[in-house]
């Protein structure tokens, strides 16, 4: 079973993709627009693609694990994104996964211009792989 991570951003929406089996991270894509419509769009054709069977999209929480500012703004989007693939969406504590994935890159020696336009992709990864980990536990 294919799983989709979706990292949702102002500017960017990274996109991490499980292998078939859904055990390991595999695919990544960004998607570069700031109209959440093309960003729906998009997402919607990668579930086609891809035959992402199950969606899990980052969701913004304060450090002390309340919702953070954005927290609506996600949930809208979510929505959106369940009437227009006919999939649930799952949504799942992002903390830390920004600053992790600029780590990473900053680690692999990528420059700041770099990392702007993968960080994104990395910080889906770090969800799915999150995400991942949670349900083989729960199994």
């Amino acid at each position: 079973m294919r799983v989709m991570a979706i990292d949702y951003g102002d500017a960017h929406t990274g996109v991490a993709l499980s292998d078939p089996t859904g055990l390991l991270t595999g695919v990544t894509r960004t998607i570069h627009s700031r109209n959440p419509r093309v960003v729906l769009d998009e997402l919607v054709r990668l579930i086609g693609e891809y035959q992402a069977e199950e969606l899990v999209m980052g969701f913004p929480r304060n450090m002390d694990g309340t919702e953070g500012p954005r927290a609506q703004l996600y949930r809208d989007f979510a929505r959106q994104l369940e009437e227009a693939s006919g999939k649930t969406v799952t949504l799942w504590d992002e903390r830390r996964t920004t600053v992790d994935a600029h780590r990473i890159l900053l680690e692999a020696g990528q420059n700041a211009k770099k990392r702007k336009k993968t960080v994104d992709a990395v910080a889906a990864s770090l969800i799915l792989e999150g995400y991942l980990d949670a349900r083989r536990l729960r199994s």
